[in-house]
């Protein structure tokens, strides 16, 4: 594209040109989201692609605009361009596109305000404006043991965040300063500049949105009402939680701009392999070497559960790879209510180093059976024969 040349609003937003509107305003949300100014603080390049997406949609979601961009393209906005002659669509009196803060509200839903609190929804706060803005989400993750996650525990967990200033209780104010109106927005809580055919409305950098500032700052917090702390909480791990799990601590996160909402901590929980049991959903599975004496005369032996030792009957004749199975006795469900079961898997084991008496034994047993090199099932050695 050669320099000056403005991009082509369809391959701004990602879409072919007949698009239908459902994916054109889904493009949008996308790179608005992507580029918004509140997401990207003092990336200058980000904010004019913000604009441009935002320029991009304003046009292709209204069919007449549409239509004429089709044809005639970026001509159909210029003055003296497009089908309506002097100023087109976008020229004469009262033309010109809209304040992309307007577009990115009339998608996203948002009243009132400038281009933030929207973001509340997405990135979990919104720390640069709108006064006593929400304290950001953390995330937190926890590794756990397969025996904490069946029996649930308590934890103590340690983090770094930006906790509320002790000085001025999370004000952003000496204790005693009184407040007065903003001098740069003169109490609106926000500001406009213009930038070409843009009007952008942003909080205050003065006092952050609120439309006032107090006469005197906190001296330890400087005005913020946040400070880096190390917090410590204690984490109710429930039953049945797996990998991926998210727990949820509510005013956890970090504390809010100038006295705001606390965000929330989210605790991810990460469960170890065990050494033992391999866990697939809420059922536990284990395999279980057995002598090949047991296997053949039956018998029964104690199996490990999470809920210590359980008896397993070992039906006589038990081949290799068979698998039993133990109802109730594997993890209990997230939500309660039911129990997954534990199923093992039996691994016959063959004896070595036997004695010259054991091998005198299992030669009469093999005598008396009528071993012989070939297999032993009529079955297999009928199917095996077209090998030979």
């Amino acid at each position: 594209m050669a320099t000056g040349q403005k991009q082509d609003y369809y391959e701004l937003l990602g879409v072919a040109k007949g698009v239908s509107e459902e994916d054109l305003k889904k493009a949008y949300r996308k790179k608005a989201v992507q580029f918004h100014p509140d997401k990207n603080p003092g990336n200058k390049e980000a904010e004019e692609m913000f604009k441009k997406v935002s320029e991009a949609y304003e046009v292709l979601k209204d069919p007449e605009k549409r239509a004429a961009y089709d044809r005639y393209g970026h001509a159909a906005f210029q003055q003296g361009g497009g089908p309506r002659g002097a100023g087109g669509f976008g020229g004469g009196a009262g033309g010109g596109f809209h304040d992309p803060f307007d577009i990115f509200r009339e998608v996203f839903g948002q009243q009132g305000g400038g281009g933030g609190g929207i973001f509340d929804q997405f990135f979990g706060g919104d720390d640069n404006g709108g006064g006593a803005g929400r304290g950001s989400d953390l995330r937190y993750d926890i590794e756990i043991t397969l025996e904490e996650a069946a029996h649930g525990v308590e934890k103590e967990i340690s983090f770094r965040k930006l906790g509320a200033c002790d000085h001025c209780h999370g004000s952003g104010a000496e204790p005693g300063s009184k407040k007065t109106t903003c001098p740069t927005c003169r109490g609106a809580g926000q500001v406009t500049t213009s930038r070409g055919f843009f009007h952008v409305r942003q909080a205050c950098p003065t006092c952050h949105g609120s439309g006032q500032k107090f006469e005197k700052v906190c001296a330890k917090c400087h005005g913020e009402g946040r400070l880096n702390e190390t917090a410590k909480v204690k984490v109710r791990i429930p039953t049945g939680v797996d990998t991926g799990n998210k727990l949820r601590s509510a005013g956890n996160g970090e504390a809010g701009a100038m006295g705001g909402e606390a965000g929330d901590l989210y605790i991810v929980v990460h469960v170890k392999d065990h050494e033992v049991f391999e866990r697939q959903g809420d059922d536990l599975y284990c395999e279980i070497p057995i002598k090949f004496t047991l296997a053949a005369l039956g018998g029964t032996i104690h199996v490990p559960t999470m809920a210590g030792k359980a008896s397993l009957k070992i039906p006589a004749g038990t081949q290799s790879g068979t698998t039993f199975r133990l109802k109730g006795r594997g993890m209990p469900h997230l939500r309660g209510g039911t129990q997954g079961d534990q199923l093992i898997r039996v691994q016959v084991e063959v004896p070595t180093g036997l004695t010259s008496e054991q091998k005198k034994i299992l030669e009469e047993f093999g005598r008396i059976s009528g071993d012989t090199d070939e297999p032993m099932s009529k079955g297999f050695f009928e199917k095996a024969k077209k090998f030979f």
